[in-house]
């Protein structure tokens, strides 16, 4: 299994990977050559939570893969948004809010603060997937 990257969650992400290639933009043609890999059902793609709106074309081009997806929470990312262009009933996404966790505090109750923000993610995800079902 590898991870592919696909389209990142920085404002990085227009220097390079929003431009046109051709026909396509670049993450579109990274999407699209690496469908042609060998084995490349064992492929999982990041896309950045701060990208939602792209994940409904993505998943024009990988309707069946998994999807890892930074960015929720301090990155600006939306679980709602991210869910709603990119969860299937089929196949689902890997979300990550790190500095969400890393950051939530800098006092002694940082252990406190970090699990209650993990467990607000976790309850939010949760209410997600109870949509799909």
């Amino acid at each position: 299994h590898a991870i592919l990257l696909a389209l990142t969650s920085n404002e990085g992400a227009f220097d390079f990977q929003t431009k046109l290639v051709g026909e396509k933009t670049l993450y579109e043609q990274v999407l699209q050559t690496s469908k042609s890999y060998k084995n490349s059902q064992n492929l999982m793609y990041v896309v950045g939570a701060t990208k939602a709106s792209y994940l409904a074309d993505i998943r024009k081009i990988i309707p069946d893969s998994f999807l890892l997806v930074p960015g929720v929470g301090a990155q600006g990312g939306s679980l709602e948004e991210v869910c709603k262009y990119g969860m299937k009933k089929v196949v689902g996404l890997l979300v990550n809010s790190s500095r969400g966790n890393i950051y939530a505090s800098s006092g002694q109750n940082f252990a406190t603060i970090a699990e209650n923000k993990a467990s607000e993610l976790r309850d939010k995800m949760a209410l997600e997937l109870q949509k799909k079902s």
